[in-house]
């Protein structure tokens, strides 16, 4: 399988490539890009990848079987129609194609189906509705849904690497007793700090984040009527999303048939008892379910806690489940005679 990755040097490109390995993907032939042309090469099994700067015309010309996306909206928009004019499938993490019509949205543990022979661009969701699908599927397979209320505790890594080193920084000077460096890329200073603000506010007083969570987990789930109110919050975690859930089902149900449905979900790690934290999940692909309760005995309205972590499965791991997807269903062929990186 011949690959390309445009974000190659990011926190998620770094990340796809962690990822293609750990799952043993078949790759024949692998080239990173960037926004510019960098001196470093990038390690990848045998290889060292030259990184160059990324053009319609050196990824048309590269005669890719697909091209992973981990840059930013203006590269998509500019680049990903040259990979497909070339015969490359798209998969793209960033916000470009998700509320695209004629683009799935796929989260492969909850909607594959969605998949057909015309789709060419394959967006990769918001990491937020990523976990929380994963986590309320199931709930929507066995009782419906009619609302569902999330409060979202995100990690830095949401940011990107400049996220990632601003905690850092900032957690480094409040030990040392020094003065905090002014915050970047968030709107107050993330350390020892929560920041219920995550994207700009519109009109009505929601972040972009919020109206991405909402939307996307409308079309994920195939509910476009779903009743979907959200608080998204920045916190001084690293790695892992958790989400506090309140869901309030179509038909009636109990604790114990959701907790059947959630046990043998793909892609769940159910905990009946106790807790999970971010810390637990971090460096993980499974989305975990901890604290399934119903409120005051109802039988429609329940609540849980749902964790993942955000690079992995939600960003560079469902990337790659994608390519999988595009393997197993025929719409990508190797050749038994190409020689595996």
């Amino acid at each position: 399988m011949k690959l390309a990755i445009v974000g190659i040097t990011g926190v998620v490109g770094e990340m796809l490539l962690r990822i293609l390995d750990e799952r043993k993907i078949p790759v024949t032939k692998l080239d990173g890009f960037a926004s510019r042309d960098r001196e470093e090469t990038i390690p990848f099994r045998d290889l060292e990848i030259v990184v160059r700067a990324a053009t319609p015309a050196a990824l048309s010309a590269g005669g890719y079987d697909a091209v992973l996306f981990a840059s930013s909206d203006d590269a998509s928009a500019a680049l990903a129609e040259a990979c497909v004019q070339s015969g490359a499938f798209v998969i793209d993490n960033s916000a470009t194609f998700r509320m695209d019509p004629q683009a799935p949205l796929l989260v492969p543990e909850v909607n594959p189906q969605a998949l057909t022979s015309e789709h060419k661009i394959l967006p990769v969701a918001n990491c937020t509705a990523i976990v929380l699908c994963v986590g309320i599927a199931p709930i929507n397979a066995v009782a419906g849904l009619k609302t569902v209320r999330v409060a979202t505790y995100q990690a830095v890594s949401g940011a990107g690497r400049s996220g990632l080193d601003e905690l850092a920084a900032g957690e480094s000077a409040l030990s040392q007793g020094a003065v905090e460096p002014l915050p970047k890329a968030f709107v107050a200073p993330i350390a020892r700090n929560v920041i219920p603000q995550v994207g700009s506010f519109d009109a009505h007083g929601d972040s972009g984040e919020e109206r991405k969570l909402a939307e996307e987990t409308r079309k994920i789930l195939g509910l476009p009527e779903l009743h979907i109110a959200a608080t998204t919050v920045r916190v001084p975690v690293r790695y892992a999303h958790s989400e506090a859930v309140f869901v309030e089902t179509e038909r009636d149900t109990s604790v114990e048939e959701l907790s059947a449905a959630l046990a043998k979900a793909p892609g769940v790690v159910f905990h009946p008892d106790g807790v999970v934290t971010p810390r637990d999940v971090e460096g993980t692909d499974l989305v975990h379910v901890a604290r399934l309760r119903s409120e005051s005995g109802s039988k429609r309205h329940f609540q849980l806690w749902v964790v993942g972590d955000q690079v992995r499965k939600g960003a560079a791991t469902n990337a790659v489940q994608l390519l999988e997807l595009l393997v197993t269903t025929g719409r990508i062929r190797s050749s038994i005679h190409e020689t595996v990186i």
